[in-house]
């Protein structure tokens, strides 16, 4: 672990939404950053042009925000490195590739699309992997002449060494060797003249003065390039650490939109967007706690822990190389943790915007005597409007199958709910007058509990799950009850 303070870098391309992938990296850039009292910087890497997303570079950062990510450097925010944006560094890369030339680290290739194309055809054939022959980098000197004074379109190539070997030193997973003849001549800057990842992304780190680089695994092939690159450059490596795979939930592959089989038997995607969980009503505070257990343990036996917590116990050496699961079980039950954490009014405030969603035009003022009583039942925040429509809205009077309960007829429930009606007309109105007057109804009519407080709960709310009878007829009010319970009498 580090002592002096590090700078780590967020990198995300806008091609896409904010995935758990990236925001698992950038939450552990934040922990080292904040751990060792240096600076998280974001970057935003986006010189893939074909691929842009509009409004992907908004869902990033928002999203990041929402988790409690916030950077010290970058858009935004601005700072001494900038700009922040690969699109407007793009004299840098140029320079850089310039410079490897000159050095004889890399070369310009001259190459058509078509002629790239036929040599991956008769390497496939041949039965050979496919990959760039190399041709233009053994042109003579009058032949590159030729085709500069021609002003021939060319991409420029890095020039691996063809024996040797390379050697990525990982924090986490030690020394990665790389036979030189394996790799590849990759290409550095584009003929339109912007970089390629392994060009932008060595050249920007090192002027941003990043100390560590955190990255999915998937990079590890990509690494030995990298090292290269610095080599070539005669700059300082940053400390590389390529974090864990996240696996879907049978931990059979990389977590991906893939179908999964619901228990009442119904497909649906995985989600695996930051913006979906968020949509779904997961707090801020269990996405960030539990995200953070993707690749690392905050301690044996605890799995509960605020930021600060995290920051004080964090530490790069205790990063997994295994991959991690993602069980959407255990992120549910975490969820729910935190909701019970909360205090009515924060819960109610939470909730106001699930209910809008829903048409409910509602105010948290007006959530907060209705939410302790499904506190302890809602997983997520996109729950609560089943749970609480019936309060801010009309419902539709039950079919008479549905209010009847069982060893009851017709007949019989509505007399129940007649009966009820009377008492519920003239009780005081308070939770603990309505359970007491209810509960010798039942007595004195020689129903059970459930034979009668089945048929109320369904004719005031319209639903056989809701909060607790009691307080439903409290919270409801007098005028309510009595009209639906009118009105299910009628049915019957």
């Amino acid at each position: 672990m580090t002592t002096k303070p590090a700078r780590v870098r967020f990198a995300p391309s806008p091609t896409g939404y904010l995935h758990v992938g990236g925001a698992r990296t950038a939450l552990f850039d934040w922990l080292l950053a904040r751990k060792t009292g240096g600076q998280f910087i974001l970057r935003i890497e986006d010189t893939d042009r074909k691929r842009y997303v509009p409004d992907s570079l908004e869902d990033i950062k928002e999203n990041l925000r929402w988790l409690g990510l916030q950077w010290d450097e970058g858009p935004d925010v601005g700072g001494p490195y900038g700009p922040y944006f690969q699109s407007e560094r793009l004299e840098h890369y140029r320079r850089a590739a310039e410079d490897l030339i000159a050095k004889g680290w890399a070369y310009r290739c001259y190459c058509t699309p078509e002629r790239l194309a036929e040599v991956r055809e008769a390497q496939q054939k041949a039965g050979k992997a496919p990959g760039y022959d190399r041709h233009c980098r053994f042109l003579s000197d009058e032949e590159r002449a030729q085709l500069e004074a021609e002003g021939t379109p060319y991409v420029v190539r890095l020039k691996v060494p063809l024996e040797g070997e390379t050697v990525v030193n990982d924090l986490i997973r030690g020394e990665i060797r790389f036979e030189n003849k394996t790799l590849e001549d990759v290409v550095l800057l584009k003929s339109d003249g912007y970089p390629t990842y392994h060009l932008a992304v060595v050249v920007d780190d090192h002027l941003m003065n990043i100390t560590h680089v955190l990255r999915g695994d998937e990079w590890i092939p990509s690494a030995p390039i990298h090292v290269m690159l610095y080599e070539a450059f005669g700059w300082e490596q940053p400390q590389w650490v390529h974090l864990p795979l996240i696996l879907d939930p049978s931990g059979k592959g990389k977590l991906s939109k893939r179908k999964k089989k619901n228990p009442d038997g119904t497909e649906s995607e995985n989600m695996t967007l930051v913006r979906e969980f968020r949509e779904a009503g997961y707090l801020p505070e269990a996405m960030f706690n539990f995200i953070a257990l993707l690749g690392w343990a905050y301690s044996g036996d605890e799995e509960i822990f605020t930021p600060e917590q995290a920051i004080a116990k964090f530490d790069l050496k205790d990063i997994k190389k295994s991959p991690a699961v993602f069980s959407y079980e255990k992120l549910e039950w975490m969820n729910g943790v935190y909701i019970r954490k909360l205090s009515p009014e924060e819960l109610a405030e939470r909730i106001v915007p699930f209910m809008q969603k829903a048409g409910l035009n509602v105010t948290a003022e007006q959530l907060v005597p209705l939410v302790p009583d499904i506190q302890e039942r809602i997983k997520t925040l996109a729950e609560a409007p089943d749970m609480l429509d019936f309060f801010f809205r009309d419902i539709e009077t039950p079919a008479p199958e549905a209010l009847i309960p069982k060893k009851l007829d017709a007949e019989g429930t509505r007399r129940a709910l007649e009966a009820a009606r009377a008492v519920l007309a003239e009780v005081e109105w308070t939770h603990d007058a309505i359970e007491a007057a209810l509960r010798q109804l039942a007595k004195d009519l020689g129903l059970k509990a459930g034979q009668l407080f089945q048929p109320i709960r369904i004719a005031i709310t319209g639903k056989r799950v809701a909060p607790p009878l009691f307080t439903t007829i409290e919270h409801l009010g007098r005028e309510r009850v009595l009209e639906r319970l009118d009105r299910a009498i009628a049915v019957l």
